[in-house]
Order: C-alpha cells, then sequence, then structure tokens
C-alpha cells in the first residue's frame, strides 16, 4: 500500500492501570462517591455537517481519511525510537479492546517474560545468571520483542486464512522473512514503525540493544534474495491501478550506495550543524535547514565559465574556433563533475551508510495489516494491544469469535479497494492537508469524482443484487465497508459539496438525489443529504431552469417550493434519517407550510417535539484565583477556561476546610443540597446504561465484528453499520425500555456480570446498581428508549456534548399518584456554564434531544459571590 495507509503516531505518555480489571471508562469514577478528572479525549465531538468531517462514526478505519496519511513529523516531536509524534487518538480496532498498561514499562514486562521463556529451554541457568541477563538486557537467543511477535502474530494469521489473496511471489516473500534472524525481523519491524520513506543511519540503529550485530542485521536484510517467474494476476476493472510490483528477486531493505547518487538525495539526510559544516566549506549561505540544503544543491549544481551558459568563441566567419573551445568544455565538465563527487562523498561521509525499508516490500506488509485489522488504520499500539489484552488477567464478554475470509473475496477486490482508497486520500489532501481548497481544488475535486463516477454506479448495482441475494445474517452493512464502493461513495459525498461552492447546483441536486437513491452506503449521511437537497429545491433550482423552463418566475419558485416540502416529508419518514436532523427538517418543513400559504388543516404540527430552551439556573460561591501573571494555556495560547471553586456545601478536606474543586462540583453540591442525586460524570452514566441495556445485543453474533477473543464491543460499534445490521433486535429493545422494562434488564445483567467485573465499552462498574435502577425509575421509559436510540445510530459522535451532571430525585408514591405520572420521580441534566464558557454544537444537540423527549434540562450558571486570589 502507498502513502494513504494510516499510521498514527505512537502515544508515548503513560497510562496508569487500573486498579481493578474493569472497562475503559472505569477512569471516569462516580462524582457521587469520589471527585474525578473526567477524560475528555473521550468526547469526540465530530460536526455534523463539515465537508472534511466524518458523521458516519469514523469507523473501523475506513473512514478516518484524516489520517490517511503517514505521520510526516518532524522528528522534533518524535519519540526516539519509533520516529513518529505522539497522538491520542484511539484508533477503532483499540477502542474494541480493553484498556490494559501500554506503556514501556508493560511491554518490558512481556518481554523478560518471553526471554524467560527462551532461555529455560536452552539449559537450566542460575537465579544470578537470569537476574544479571534481565538486567543488563542481553538475553540469549530465543528471546522475543512484542513487536515482532505482533508482527508475525498478524502476518501468521492471515496467511492460515486469506492467503488466496496473495500470488507466488509474495508467498515466497513471507516465506523468506520467517527465515530470517529474529535480530533482522526485529530491526525490519522497528523501521517498519518508523517514517517509512525515510533513510536511517547504520550508526544510530545500534541504539537498539535487543540487537547485538547491527551490522549483521543490516548485511541480512540487504541480501539479495530470488523470486518464481511471472504469473498472470487479475486486475480490476479499473485504471491506475498502484499495489506491490515485485521483480526477479527482492531485498527487505535499499541501502544508500545503490539509490543515493546526487547532493539532492544525500543533503536531506544531515542535520542543521552538519549542513552548517558542509555549507562552510561551499561558501554558501541559508537562513534555515531548506536554505541551506537549496543553496548546496544548487552550488553544486554550478558550472565555472561563461561556456557554461552556451557562450562560444566565434570567429569572423561563424564557424567555432573548436579545439580551443571543445578543450575548455571538457575542462569544464569534468570539474563540474568532481564538484558534485566531492560534496556527494563529503556528505555520505558524515552520515555514514544508510539504510531505507524498500517500498514494494514495505507496501506487500501494509497490505497485511490492512487484511489482519480490517483497517487502513493502525499505529504501534494496535500491533501491541491484541497481546498485552491476551496477557492481562480480565474477563470477556461470551460471543462467538468469527474471522471470516469472506472480507475480500479476492485479490481482484483487495487491490480495487486499495485504489479506491488512493482515491479518496487524493480528495482528502485537497481538503485537509493544504489550506482552504480553493477553485482549484474543487474543480481537481469534481475531477477525480468524474474519474470513478462510471465505475461507482455500476458498484452500486453489483452491491445491490449481493445484498439481496448473497448476504445473510445482516454481514453485508459491515463488509461493504472494505468495498471500493464505499471509498466511492465518501468522493461522491465530497464532490457534491465542490459543486455547491463552484455554483453548480443543478449538477450538485442530480448528485444527492443519486446518493439519495441508494440505501447501502453512509445512511448516517442522509440526513445531511435531505438537507441539502431541500435548500437546493427552496431557493438555487427554480433560477438553473429559467433557460429551459419559460415559465412565471413565482411560479417556478413555488413549484420547487413544493418539492422542497416533499422532501423534508419523506426525510423525516425515512428510518435512516436520524434523529438528530429531524429539528432542522421540521423547521424548514414549518417555514415552507408557511411560505405556501398551506391551510391550517394540512400543516404539520412539530408542536410536542419543538427544541425547548433549558431552563436558567444560577448558583453563587467562592470562586479562587491563581495569581500567575504570566500564566498562559497550552501551547502559549489563551489562558485555560477551567475554573477552581471552594466546595462549601460538600464534604471538608482532611484539615477541615472545604476542598477546592471544578465549577462542575461546586455546582453538584447545590444540588444535593436540594434533594437531588447525582454524579458528574457528562458521557459516562449514559455509556454505562447503554451497557446494561443493550448487553445481549452488543455481543449477538453478527460475521466479522468478532476479530479477537478479547474485544468489550463489536468492531461496528462505532460506525454507521452497527444500527441498520441490528435494527430488528435494537427496535425491539426500544419497546421493551419504552414499557418500563429497564430495571429488569440491568438488575440481570448486573446479577450475571457484576461478580466478574466483566469488560464491556463504555460500562463502569462502580456506578452502584441501586442508583442505576433509581434513575431509570425516574427516567421515564419513552424518554430513556429516545435517548438510546440517538446512542445506537452514532455510538462515536453521541459520546461527546452530553451535559455535565446528571441528577435524579425520587417522589413519593403519593405525589406520583396525584401527578398521574408512572415515573417514581425526576430527571435533570445540568450543562454548568462560568463566564467564559460558551454552548458548543454538540451541547445543543443533546440539549434538543433531551428536551424533545420530555426531560428537564437547565443550563447552570455559576456565579462568584467573591473572589480569592490564591499563591
Amino acid at each position: 500500500m502507498d502513502r494513504f495507509v494510516t499510521r498514527s503516531g505512537l502515544r508515548t505518555g503513560t497510562r496508569n492501570p487500573s486498579p481493578s480489571p474493569v472497562s475503559r471508562d472505569d477512569a471516569l469514577r462516580p462524582a457521587k462517591k469520589r471527585r474525578i478528572e473526567i477524560l475528555k479525549s473521550e468526547d469526540r465531538e465530530d460536526s455534523l455537517s463539515s465537508l472534511s468531517s466524518d458523521d458516519d462514526g469514523g469507523e473501523a478505519g475506513t473512514d478516518d481519511a484524516a489520517l490517511k496519511v503517514k505521520s510526516n513529523v518532524s522528528d522534533k516531536n518524535s519519540d526516539p525510537e519509533t520516529g513518529v509524534a505522539p497522538t491520542s487518538y484511539q484508533t477503532a480496532f483499540e477502542s474494541a479492546l480493553p484498556a490494559v498498561p501500554d506503556d514501556r514499562q508493560a511491554i518490558e514486562e512481556y518481554e523478560l517474560i518471553k526471554a524467560s521463556q527462551g532461555s529455560r529451554s536452552e539449559g537450566p541457568t542460575t537465579s544470578d545468571e537470569t537476574l544479571a541477563r534481565i538486567n543488563n538486557r542481553s538475553w540469549v537467543p530465543g528471546r522475543s520483542s512484542i513487536y515482532v511477535d505482533a508482527f508475525n502474530f498478524a502476518l501468521d494469521t492471515v496467511l492460515q486464512d486469506e492467503i488466496h489473496l496473495f500470488n507466488d511471489k509474495e508467498k515466497r516473500v513471507f516465506e523468506q522473512w520467517q527465515s530470517l534472524t529474529y535480530e533482522a525481523q526485529y530491526l525490519y519491524v522497528r523501521l517498519f514503525l518508523r517514517k517509512t520513506a525515510s533513510w536511517h543511519r547504520a550508526e544510530r540503529l545500534k541504539s537498539y540493544t535487543d540487537i547485538s550485530d547491527v551490522d549483521l542485521a543490516i548485511a541480512t536484510l540487504l541480501q539479495a534474495r530470488d523470486l518464481p517467474g511471472a504469473q498472470y494476476e487479475e486486475q480490476p476493472e479499473t485504471e491506475d491501478v498502484e499495489g506491490v510490483i515485485l521483480g526477479d528477486s527482492f531485498v527487505f531493505v535499499d541501502s544508500s550506495e545503490s539509490y543515493i547518487n546526487t547532493v539532492e538525495e544525500a543533503a536531506p539526510q544531515l542535520s542543521l550543524d552538519e549542513l552548517k559544516l558542509v555549507a562552510k566549506d561551499a561558501k554558501v549561505r541559508g537562513k534555515n535547514k531548506a536554505g541551506l540544503i537549496e543553496a548546496i544543491c544548487r552550488m553544486s549544481a554550478q558550472q565555472a565559465g561563461l561556456f557554461s551558459f552556451g557562450i562560444r568563441r566565434t570567429s569572423t566567419n561563424g564557424s567555432m574556433d573548436s579545439n580551443d573551445s571543445q578543450e575548455y568544455d571538457r575542462s569544464s565538465n569534468n570539474k563540474d563533475s568532481n564538484r558534485k563527487a566531492h560534496f556527494l562523498a563529503k556528505i555520505l561521509a558524515i552520515t555514514g551508510p544508510l539504510v531505507r525499508l524498500s517500498e514494494n516490500i514495505f507496501k506487500l506488509f501494509e497490505r497485511v495489516h490492512l487484511v489482519f485489522y480490517r483497517s487502513t488504520e493502525w499505529t504501534e499500539k494496535s500491533l501491541t494491544t491484541i497481546i498485552l489484552a491476551k496477557m492481562s488477567k480480565r474477563n470477556f464478554p461470551e460471543y462467538l469469535v468469527c474471522r471470516s475470509s469472506n472480507i475480500f473475496a479476492t485479490r481482484r477486490d483487495l487491490t480495487e479497494f486499495e485504489n479506491a482508497m488512493r482515491r479518496e486520500y487524493d480528495v482528502d489532501q485537497v481538503l485537509q492537508f493544504n489550506g482552504p481548497p480553493g477553485e482549484q481544488g474543487f474543480l481537481k475535486i469534481v475531477d477525480i469524482f468524474e474519474n470513478i463516477s462510471a465505475r461507482w454506479r455500476q458498484l452500486l448495482v453489483e452491491e445491490q443484487h449481493k445484498e439481496e441475494s448473497v448476504y445473510e445474517y445482516g454481514e453485508g452493512a459491515y463488509l461493504r465497508r472494505f468495498n471500493a464502493t464505499h471509498a466511492y461513495t465518501r468522493i461522491a459525498h465530497k464532490a457534491a459539496d465542490a459543486l455547491g461552492r463552484l455554483h453548480r447546483h443543478k449538477d450538485e441536486y442530480e448528485l444527492l438525489d443519486e446518493l439519495l437513491s441508494q440505501r447501502l452506503f453512509h445512511p448516517s449521511r442522509r440526513g445531511s443529504w435531505y438537507q441539502r437537497k431541500a435548500l437546493l429545491e427552496e431557493h438555487y433550482m427554480w433560477k438553473d431552469e429559467a433557460d429551459t423552463v419559460p415559465t412565471n418566475v413565482e411560479a417556478r419558485k413555488q413549484q420547487w417550493c413544493q418539492k422542497a416540502l416533499a422532501t423534508c416529508e419523506q426525510a423525516l419518514q425515512d428510518n435512516d434519517c436520524h434523529l438528530i436532523y429531524h429539528y432542522d427538517l421540521q423547521k424548514r418543513l414549518m417555514k415552507l407550510e408557511k411560505r405556501l400559504r398551506v391551510p391550517l388543516r394540512l400543516k404539520h404540527d412539530f408542536s410536542h417535539l419543538r427544541l425547548n430552551h433549558p431552563e436558567e439556573q444560577s448558583f453563587s460561591g467562592t470562586q479562587l484565583v491563581r495569581h500567575d501573571p504570566d500564566a498562559k494555556g497550552k501551547a502559549g495560547g489563551a489562558p485555560s477556561t477551567k475554573t477552581i471553586w471552594l466546595d462549601e456545601l460538600g464534604e471538608p478536606g482532611d484539615d477541615g476546610k472545604p476542598q477546592h474543586v471544578s465549577v462542575e462540583e461546586m455546582c453538584l453540591s447545590h444540588y444535593r443540597s436540594q434533594g437531588w442525586k447525582g454524579f458528574h460524570s457528562e458521557g459516562g452514566i449514559l455509556r454505562t446504561l447503554f451497557a446494561y441495556l443493550f448487553f445481549d445485543i452488543l455481543f449477538v453474533y453478527v460475521p466479522n465484528v468478532f476479530q479477537t477473543a478479547f474485544q468489550t464491543c463489536p468492531l461496528d460499534l462505532f460506525t454507521d453499520a452497527f444500527y441498520p445490521t441490528r435494527a430488528s433486535e435494537i427496535n425491539h429493545r426500544l419497546v421493551e425500555i419504552a414499557n418500563g422494562g429497564a430495571e429488569a434488564l440491568i438488575r440481570r445483567v448486573d446479577e450475571s456480570e457484576r461478580e466478574r467485573r466483566t469488560c464491556i465499552v463504555g460500562l463502569n462498574w462502580d456506578f452502584e446498581l441501586e442508583d442505576l435502577v433509581e434513575l431509570v425509575n425516574c427516567f421515564g421509559g419513552e424518554a430513556l428508549a429516545a435517548v438510546c436510540k440517538v446512542m445506537a445510530q452514532d455510538y462515536r459522535a453521541r459520546g461527546g456534548g452530553v451535559p455535565d451532571l446528571m441528577l435524579w430525585r425520587v417522589q413519593a408514591e403519593a405525589e406520583n399518584a396525584n401527578a398521574g405520572d408512572e415515573r417514581k420521580g425526576e430527571v435533570l441534566f445540568a450543562e454548568v456554564k462560568s463566564a467564559n464558557d460558551r454552548l458548543s454544537d454538540t451541547q445543543r444537540l443533546w440539549i434538543h434531544v433531551l428536551t424533545g423527549a420530555g426531560v428537564r434540562v437547565a443550563l447552570c450558571n455559576a456565579v462568584a459571590k467573591e473572589v480569592r486570589t490564591i499563591g
């Protein structure tokens, strides 16, 4: 594969292991029991309509287009061993596995265990020898690295299950890989996890303590190895198919002796200080590294004398003085060649021997990882998580592991998928990595789509046939994510937006019609497509018909407004149009009815669903301000909006004085003083309730979504395939919840799983059972079902924006009887805002969902009655 493959950087920060074997959300402790710091990294707030956003869940790899480029960061921010920058992004594959200690200490513990096991096979050793070997990290052959183990585990799994995707030459490469020594494999894997386009100094590779002889490991990887003769390969019916092209022989790494032949290729391998030394010798200057490289290359390319510019001495009759000029020309060329050779040799003498991964072999192993992870997105942590999870003493839900070999039925399907991903990467390069696209950028996007549009439409027909006659058990929704049509549909979505930016509204309208006519790909986007289509019909399409339909302007406007109204009605009746789009569609529909003067008896009435503004509440307290005039926010930006308050109504600290808490904790104490129970957990408690209520549905058999025995959720939970694949089960469960069955569901799961503290996505076992039962009884069945439906439709995107505080208050039975309400109390969500805070779009969306479901929402303003300065 090529550079479109995602290679997110390694997270260099360590994570403290939780004290008990519980799920990922164990970091979110209930504020009712103890004060906690919420992990903001879990609140991924996805945009709903941005061209470059992925509102269909950013699935298990193929949708995170913003990350489908190799990390090309500077060494300044890179990990010294991996060469990649740290990131807090978590891939979908990692999200499905439990939180395990993944820092360097955990990895070293694993390698020490493996080393100890290896030493036993070679004969008995004394405890002193073992201790010395461990302390010195110089254990004997038979040792292992977690990176090599994970790399080989992925390769072996693919070769066992899906070897049909590879030809004879590629199989020979795998055989040669398996015959390599441990040290050669270790070196290759460590380079594989770096920036693959880079050259690496052989001298610096000696820092790897696992390799006793780096020169021998490099020589092994540089060895040329023969491959079998050419063989016919089935190719996809697309143009510009790039992929692995192997000749009669191959090497695992390339050497600088064979590939670096010019100063332009060699100069970038120098550091800034080294470039300054070379520049001093060349008598050139530059302001920075790029300037120095340019100056050195320009100087080495210059030729001496006027003859380098084509000027010759001529005689009076126009003929050249051939003898003198030719002799001078040869002298000039020799001098120029000597200058280039001099500086090339000087640079290579500084760097020493260089190596890099062979491009074709690297692409081949990238393809192996794509097949194994079912994703173009994986990180160094992805390689190690499975093994660390296997080592950890955790209890996992019981489910059927199904790693089917039909994700890519043929080699053609795999290579065409790779080609489609490259085209999508080209689009993302325009949108996300090179600043505002501008007119030329949008034209390029449209051109890319036009080149693949015919194949896209052909594949849509084929996939519809598969859906009707091939797929069983609902596996089609997830399998389609690894089909070229999935990437092509995303390109079509982005091309539609580009057409709108270019004011080609008729073409945009026709493309939106095509997108809406299919129901297999990106169903979570249907709401935004309906919104845009209705807007075009209301404001633009009547203008585009001016030349072709010679009718009255007002008549055309009325006609298109009628179509816009019908589009809104169709959207609201579409089961794949997510609930989050309903409010805007309802608002547009009512505006169109008013404009068209629809009779009152025919108008739609959404008053029972209309967005209500949250209640305004205020609590006063004592704010604490640190005296630090030079304080700045992260990266030298604006100061943080987080404030510190005195918790005057809460439990005092060990010194008997009020504790220093966040503004949310201060407001929570005020609510508790009014008889409310609650937590400061943002989305944590909703994820816990969702895990309880949909436990059996999360782990119901669906082919291909359980690739390992160590998952806390199916791989498609974070995609738009989760809901449609299990639509029947989810809808039946929503009806059961609406009818008051939530308490029984929670008690049943708690009884079977709490003792084992089973690892389930989102479920925090520290929430007490009786608190959860009280909460769902106060919630009300229909309201809880509406919230659960929103989460089921887009679990990843709906993780952010949930109000800070979730509160409930149990009422006396007499009060409930008088009110005629089956609920046993009331629920209140409170979004806490201090002076510097504002509501985000995702927070407004959740307020709409909750108020539309009949749940009270309060906007709680924290007012400082006193401000104290602390040191």
